[in-house]
């Protein structure tokens, strides 16, 4: 039972540190966590206050909780910033056809279009432009 609570704590802190890390308040960011037989994978959501739609920002596995959100935090203290950065200009069909702008980071524009789509009908929404942002 100690060693729960510990884990639980451990789990809370590097949450805050990962909000921190992103700039970004807590209640905006979604850890979801799929366990299988031997392990976890941890998909890191953003919801956007805004338009209130939310989108996945990565995605990685680990042995369990904890070393998935340290995996996590690793990431984006070091490679995040490293990957292309995309404006995607959107709209949800059938949602008072108004246009919304969102920012990824990704690999490529693949990269970048599943991180859009993650955990929507791919026919709900029209994208109207994507683009690779300049390098500052």
């Amino acid at each position: 039972m100690i060693q729960s609570n510990n884990n639980n704590i451990e789990i809370a802190r590097i949450q805050k540190n990962i909000a921190g890390i992103l700039g970004m308040p807590q209640e905006n960011l979604v850890f979801n966590y799929i366990e299988k037989a031997e392990t976890v994978t941890l998909e890191l959501i953003t919801i956007n206050p805004i338009h209130e739609q939310s989108f996945l920002l990565h995605s990685l596995k680990g042995l369990d909780k904890i070393e998935a959100l340290t995996k996590m935090e690793e990431y984006l203290e070091q490679k995040y910033q490293q990957e292309s950065s995309y404006t995607i200009q959107w709209m949800q069909i059938d949602d008072d056809n108004q246009l919304h702008t969102s920012y990824f980071r990704g690999k490529n524009i693949y990269d970048v279009l599943d991180k859009f789509y993650y955990g929507r009908e791919q026919n709900s929404y029209k994208i109207f432009s994507i683009n690779l942002n300049p390098v500052a």
